[in-house]
């Protein structure tokens, strides 16, 4: 399995605009940062994990020509704004099975209502084929590619973190329920999210999340969903081995 980070910023994205912090002049290319989605590939699929603001320029920058699935964490304007974009694949390859909780389906069909409930035509639109996920139910998209979903929370919102085979991605969230926890053991690769050092109302910080990462264990974990406090090389020292900060363009082989 690969996994490609094509963002790991937080929503406003680093630098963060009219900041003039350390991280945000930094000319180190791990310190810019695109908003926070994930590509997965295996078994002869692609998927993607939110179709973030910043979408466009991903796919792009990583020559995307296929997805066989989009798969939404919730409807934050980071993660879901960049649903539009998925249009040039449809032009190529024909409709694009997303896939989301019932909740998160509220909020999309609210906010791209021109593309459930159409009252013009030209220009194109998004041709989604809505998927509706349940925690803890877990579904295939190819014989050897499991995908489980889990519920987190974020702040007060539920929000889905994705386990595939031995690989899991949790972003955007500040507590990890039990089940959740259960079935996030025996990872090989995990991917979390991590704000900042300080203490944060609706999100994970390093020592809350370093301490999920020493109690599930995974062979290798990387952080995510980083705000400008964290200066890459500056701030590695923090993290004890096994552990890194993520950074845009990381490919990870799981």
């Amino acid at each position: 399995m690969k996994l490609t980070l094509l963002g790991t910023g937080t929503s406003t994205g680093v630098p963060s605009i009219g900041c003039e912090c350390e991280t945000c002049q930094s000319d180190d290319p791990r310190d810019k940062r695109l908003r926070v989605s994930v590509l997965v590939e295996h078994d002869g699929q692609t998927v993607l994990v939110d179709t973030s603001s910043d979408f466009r320029q991903q796919a792009l920058r990583h020559r995307l020509k296929w997805l066989d699935a989009v798969l939404v964490t919730h409807c934050h304007a980071d993660h879901i704004f960049g649903l539009d974009d998925i249009r040039p694949l449809n032009f190529r390859h024909g409709a694009l099975g997303v896939y989301a909780n019932e909740r998160a389906w509220v909020d999309i069909r609210r906010i791209f209502k021109y593309v459930f409930e159409p009252t013009y035509f030209g220009g194109g639109l998004p041709q989604v084929i809505a998927h509706t996920v349940v925690a803890g139910a877990p579904f295939s998209l190819s014989r050897n590619l499991l995908v489980t979903p889990l519920e987190v929370i974020h702040g007060r919102l539920p929000v889905i973190a994705y386990r595939f085979n031995d690989f899991a991605y949790a972003t955007d969230l500040s507590e990890i329920p039990p089940a959740a926890m259960k079935s996030l053991r025996d990872l090989d690769v995990l991917v979390l999210d991590c704000l900042r050092i300080k203490p944060h109302p609706t999100h994970l910080w390093l020592e809350r999340a370093l301490a999920y990462i020493a109690e599930l264990k995974p062979r290798r974990a990387y952080l995510t969903h980083i705000a400008h406090d964290i200066k890459h090389a500056r701030d590695s020292r923090l993290l004890p081995d096994g552990v890194e900060w993520g950074y845009d363009g990381l490919e990870i082989t799981a």
